[in-house]
């Protein structure tokens, strides 16, 4: 059995010895927050790498999203139609603005968001959609535009889990009203902690600094009321560091999924999400779909690599709107696809250091499973 623990991702680090060079001169300059030379540095070069207009940084994904959504001053108790198959912080920050989720179902090709199903959701309270690019895959955008135009609605998409990535050759930080992107540590690229908003329209700067730092636009002056959600300088610094060195790590991932791919193309009852020919993905998780035609139930097989010191996930299981904080709460509709994919959907370790190796007892103990037992 492998004796070392494997989890199903891995932090991103520059070598050591370069950041604490790069760092150096905090402490000279003292200057360790409140938007400094490295915060800005950090926007600009991000704008670059993302291909978007403009971009705001913030201490974390989360924050992003929910002042995202505050930016717009919806009417509380509107209603935003989102998807359950995502992380719960997708909907905490509807939640948190005061607003209603509705949960709309997704596609079992894809884990995105059902674009054909979202019509029938919408009502005199909706204000926006927010769907969320799952794993990398990409929602149908040029449909859920055509859908907000018709109807006059905001779209902000979650993309978490889609830093760097293309559709039609176009950064994916370009579409809808608002993107937010997560720098969390377990993320391709990551800033420790971090997060950003992309958008097209320059006066949301503007919103989003006063929301992010307290409405202060001078030493004696604050003209809104705002949070604390301002991204500090070693944080900036790390994201600096490793915006190096994010293309190596995606293609390092890349080889590793396509190993993954040949070595389950013929597992029966093990299926993988479609490839989209029009997205430049970044790799950043490796899913795959444990159905009834496999020896296993998901959950077994998640415990039977974990027994064999794999830790993988059940991302995302349960669905966001059966937590225990929201379930009953709010009104789901049909699901079934979402329900599906919750419990079959395991995430299999992935990173741009993971020893070949490592892939190839994950996959032995999946075709094996019933002999591993």
């Amino acid at each position: 059995m492998n004796e070392e623990k494997i989890f199903v991702t891995q932090s991103s680090m520059p070598p050591y010895e370069e950041y604490v060079e790069a760092i150096k001169p905090l402490w000279s300059s003292r200057w360790l927050t409140n938007m400094g030379e490295y915060h800005k540095k950090l926007e600009l070069e991000l704008k670059k790498y993302l291909g978007v207009k403009e971009l705001s940084l913030f201490v974390n994904g989360h924050m992003a999203l929910e002042l995202a959504i505050q930016m717009f001053d919806f009417p509380e108790g509107g209603e935003i139609i989102t998807t359950p198959f995502t992380f719960i912080s997708t909907t905490h920050a509807i939640v948190r603005n005061h607003l209603v989720p509705v949960f709309c179902d997704v596609k079992t090709k894809d884990g995105t968001i059902d674009e054909t199903k979202i019509e029938e959701l919408i009502t005199e309270k909706t204000v926006a959609i927010l769907p969320v690019h799952v794993y990398g895959n990409i929602c149908n955008i040029e449909e859920i535009q055509k859908i907000a135009i018709r109807h006059s609605l905001k779209v902000i998409y979650d993309a978490a889990h889609a830093f760097g990535e293309k559709y039609k050759n176009e950064g994916i930080g370009n579409y809808g009203d608002a993107t937010i992107f997560s720098f969390h540590a377990t993320k391709v690229y990551n800033t420790i902690e971090g997060g950003a908003v992309t958008f097209s329209n320059p006066e949301y700067y503007d919103k989003l600094y006063n929301l992010k730092n307290f409405g202060i636009r001078g030493e004696e002056q604050v003209v809104s009321v705002g949070a604390n959600a301002k991204m500090n300088e070693f944080a900036a610094i790390m994201g600096l560091c490793n915006l190096k060195y994010v293309d190596i790590a995606i293609k390092e991932r890349k080889k590793r999924d396509s190993v993954y791919r040949k070595l389950l193309e013929n597992v029966n009852g093990i299926r993988l999400f479609i490839e989209n020919p029009y997205i430049k993905k970044n790799y950043g998780f490796f899913p795959i779909l444990v159905e009834d035609t496999y020896n296993l139930s998901r959950d077994k097989l998640y415990d039977l690599l974990k027994k064999n010191n794999y830790y993988t996930r059940k991302y995302f299981y349960p669905l966001t709107c059966d937590q225990v904080c929201f379930k009953n709460k709010y009104n789901t509709h049909d699901l079934s696809n979402a329900k599906k994919l919750a419990s079959t959907v395991l995430i299999l370790p992935l990173y741009e250091n993971l020893q070949l190796n490592r892939l190839r007892e994950i996959t032995e103990i999946i075709k094996c499973s019933l002999d591993a037992l």
